[in-house]
């Protein structure tokens, strides 16, 4: 038995729909620009780019519902839409056709993001990591196995802020589907179970303010609803 200096942080984690169960996070991958649509009016060309990804921490995941707090050091603060992969089994260098026996299950999150602290980080060649890794910045739904909803590989992906949509897609309209994902992160690093992916968002992105409430969802998968609060 280890002799902690200081106690153990306890494993962030999502709850599983309709049970008590609850799916431990050990990483969080996020794919950049993943829809032609978002691509082109963050000012990129789709067809152009492999994917990339970045990351979050596991705490930043949280419960989309109640009140999430409007973050510090921004005066623009944005929403994103995703569909979140549970990885429930370990792999590396995972062909396409073999990723989708590693899903565990599917949620929808939104990865909040501190659009001007982005901009300034690629102006400046920088890291993103302080616009897309603060506090309560990926809010998920709860996940849902996949003995209950398959693999959802199409289906409208929306975001909707105070009953007004500002998101729509397709699941379809991916540019790296999740197959193709899973198998490309895995060739980089040991995909375990435990991590979740944020497979990008389509377009209309955009501000949220303190008193907004954010609703999202995909069809046949799940929704939910959130409050932004003060600082």
């Amino acid at each position: 038995m280890s002799d902690f200096v200081i106690a153990p942080v306890t494993a962030p984690s999502l709850a599983v729909e309709g049970t008590s169960s609850r799916f431990p996070i050990r990483r969080v991958f996020c794919v950049g620009r993943n829809y032609s649509d978002h691509a082109r009016e963050m000012g990129h060309d789709p067809d152009r780019e492999p994917p990339f990804f970045f990351m979050k921490p596991a705490d930043a995941v949280v419960p989309a519902e109640g009140t999430l707090a409007y973050p510090a050091l921004t005066e623009d603060l944005h929403h994103e839409i995703e569909l979140v992969v549970a990885i429930g089994k370990d792999g590396v260098d995972i062909a396409p056709e073999d990723a989708l026996s590693h899903v565990w299950g599917y949620a929808v999150g939104a990865d909040l993001t501190r659009r001007d602290i982005q901009a300034q980080a690629k102006k400046m060649g920088r890291p993103w990591d302080w616009a897309k890794g603060f506090d309560e910045s990926g809010p998920s739904s709860p996940l849902k196995p996949v003995s209950s909803v398959g693999h959802p590989e199409k289906g409208a992906i929306w975001l909707q802020v105070n009953g007004v949509e500002r998101q729509r897609g397709d699941l379809s309209d991916q540019i790296w589907p999740v197959k193709d994902v899973i198998s490309y992160i895995s060739q980089s690093v040991k995909l375990k179970a435990g991590d979740l992916i944020f497979t990008g968002t389509p377009a209309g992105v955009g501000a949220l303010h303190v008193g907004d409430v954010v609703h999202g969802g995909i069809d046949g998968l799940n929704e939910f609803t959130f409050t932004v609060g003060a600082r």
